[in-house]
């Protein structure tokens, strides 16, 4: 299928290593121009590069301005945040929540309005923002992460709504167990927790998986890349599970 992509802007958050790194992979290999951002300002792939720290306060306006200087403006947005330490939800409270939302959600809502008005104008605008399948069944351990996720997708849905009209499509991915660094740093702390090998705790993991291995990021990616083109114009305000059927519900 030919998506259409080339000469499309993109820009990419997180774009270092992990999921952000193979949509940026993959939206260049279809052509698309790339900006990348991430702390480090460095990336795995033939991309422009940015190095922005998501928690600064003016963090997104420095990243539209970088976009519109280097881009010319941005046609595709992926909205995508390192995650937070875990913790239980009976040990988190406002500060921790606090420290987390700036990088994870405030920053993401406002480079989402900054960049609105010109997709509007433009007539065409994805904005793609990654989350975690635990969005819709909260994972044990993962209370920041389930409770920051969950308001960054109440704003996403009611702004898909608003912006549909206008060529704009806005939909959520929530990747299930992707095999990354991320992935793998978590298994690391919760085998150490459990006192068991970090072999036994991901093949444990594996187990609940119905298609019974991890998935690649290249494949969740690939979906990624799809709901960014011209292709995907009639879907919008969706969550969408790419988890090899984890989730239950």
């Amino acid at each position: 299928m030919e998506l259409e992509l080339s000469g499309k802007r993109a820009l990419v958050l997180g774009a270092s290593r992990g999921l952000g790194a193979a949509i940026a992979q993959e939206l260049a290999s279809e052509g698309a121009m790339v900006l990348g951002v991430s702390r480090s300002g460095t990336g795995p792939g033939d991309w422009q590069t940015m190095a922005q720290d998501l928690s600064a306060s003016d963090a997104a306006a420095s990243i539209a301005a970088r976009a519109r200087d280097v881009l010319g403006g941005v046609d595709i947005l992926v909205n995508n945040s390192g995650g937070p330490p875990p913790s239980a939800a009976q040990d988190t409270g406002g500060d921790a929540i606090l420290a987390s939302a700036q990088p994870m959600l405030v920053t993401l809502i406002e480079l989402t309005r900054a960049l609105l008005p010109e997709m509007r104008a433009g007539g065409y605008g994805r904005i793609l923002t990654v989350t975690s399948s635990g969005v819709q069944e909260p994972i044990p351990g993962l209370a920041l992460s389930n409770t920051i996720r969950a308001a960054l997708h109440g704003f996403m849905k009611t702004l898909a709504k608003e912006v549909a009209a206008d060529g704009v499509t806005v939909n959520m991915l929530m990747p299930g167990q992707i095999d990354t660094d991320r992935l793998r740093e978590l298994h690391g702390g919760m085998a150490e927790r459990m006192g068991v090998p970090l072999d036994a705790m991901r093949a444990k993991a594996v187990e609940n998986i119905p298609t019974g291995r991890f998935g690649d990021p290249r494949e969740f990616a690939a979906v990624a890349a799809f709901l960014a083109s011209p292709r995907a114009s009639y879907v919008t305000g969706q969550e969408i599970a790419i988890d090899g059927g984890l989730l239950k519900g």
